[in-house]
């Protein structure tokens, strides 16, 4: 009986943790699907559907599933630079880096995402 009871406290303590962490991630891919809004949507499909805007720029979904998160990371870091002359240079910091991949983590590639040539 007290393995019971010990198991049942273990839960009820460790479920406002997991809320409060839940939330802490849902409010980063806020804040980092704001910031893709603000600075790449201009350029970049950014939603879960849909082309970009500017034919070059991969769709932010085809971007999530050719490459991994350490990678993004790494180029958000130390400054996103592509070859060609339309792509602004960015750095982001570490706290934005990771609304961004928390954000970025939320997007569903289509079928044919990972196959996208403009990569």
């Amino acid at each position: 009986m007290n393995v019971v009871r010990i198991a049942a406290f273990s839960i009820a303590v460790s479920m406002p943790c997991g809320a409060a962490w839940a939330e802490a991630e849902n409010s980063a891919a806020i804040r980092g699907k704001a910031l893709a809004e603000r600075l790449c949507a201009q350029c970049h499909a950014i939603g879960e559907k849909g082309s970009s805007p500017f034919t070059p720029a991969p769709p932010f979904r085809a971007i999530m599933a050719r490459y991994p998160d350490e990678a993004l990371e790494e180029a958000f870091a130390e400054g996103i630079a592509v070859g060609h002359p339309a792509m602004p240079v960015f750095e982001f910091s570490p706290d934005l880096i990771a609304d961004l991949i928390a954000w970025l983590e939320t997007l569903e590639p289509e079928k044919d995402d990972a196959d996208d040539n403009s990569l």
